[in-house]
């Protein structure tokens, strides 16, 4: 990883993307895996916006363990090491394709979930905001919470037939595009607009250096391409 390290050494501006893989080495299933949510029945209904407002049971009983068990979970290996970068004044922020919010149990300041997030939910009828934490608690009265007005409360996750969160997404794009090291850890860029972001920085002249287990359609563009994200994870806490 000496080159990759030499780079964000050298860099004025680093910016990242995480994915599906940084989480993974904390314990938490791939979605898309072999044990992940999309393997469960029905599984495209569970984050169906359609079907959450027809059945919001599809996705409480679908995310019952996945959304509301990350308590359970503690930031990995690549979420300190992207706190290390950060609190070392070279990681200007992290974009990340991730709903489970480990990057701000690590501290991180600056992270854009392209995604949403589950941190904010909103009632489906009036609008009524209730934080996470509110809505553990009304869950483990059991049932489906729901607000006053009798509307039912929705993460701020992005479902299937939603747009990406403007801000979030805008703010990423900024970060790819004035990055000169931008560093792809953990997803394999299949999944648009979000895998669209490295692609911002090539053209802006900048360098992308790619740390996943499988191989992506940028890794021939790229000016470093790693498998180990905990080797990767290691090297920066060294720094």
């Amino acid at each position: 990883m000496k080159e990759l390290i030499e780079a964000i050494r050298g860099a004025k501006c680093v910016g990242c993307l995480t994915g599906a893989g940084v989480s993974t080495l904390c314990g938490i299933p791939d979605f898309r895996g072999p044990q992940g949510l999309y393997k469960q029945p029905n599984a495209e209904r569970i984050f169906d916006i359609d079907w959450f407002d027809r059945d919001p049971s599809v996705y409480y009983n679908g995310c019952a363990e996945l959304v509301y068990g990350l308590d359970k979970f503690q930031p990995g290996p690549v979420h300190l090491a992207l706190k290390h970068l950060e609190d070392k004044g070279k990681l200007a922020g992290i974009a990340t394709q991730n709903i489970d919010m480990l990057h701000q149990k690590a501290g991180s300041p600056n992270v854009y979930e392209v995604h949403g997030s589950p941190i904010l939910h909103h009632c489906r009828r009036c609008g009524d905001e209730k934080t996470f934490e509110e809505i553990m608690a009304m869950l483990k009265g059991g049932g489906i919470p729901k607000c006053t007005c009798g509307g039912a409360y929705k993460p701020d996750i992005t479902f299937f037939g939603e747009s990406l969160p403007e801000e979030a997404f805008r703010s990423a794009q900024e970060l790819a595009i004035r990055s000169d090291v931008f560093l792809v850890l953990g997803t394999s860029l299949t999944v648009f607009p979000a895998a669209g972001l490295p692609r911002l920085t090539l053209q802006a002249g900048g360098k992308v250096f790619i740390v996943n287990g499988q191989r992506t359609d940028l890794d021939d563009y790229a000016a470093g391409v790693y498998r180990d994200l905990a080797e990767f994870a290691e090297a920066v806490l060294k720094m």
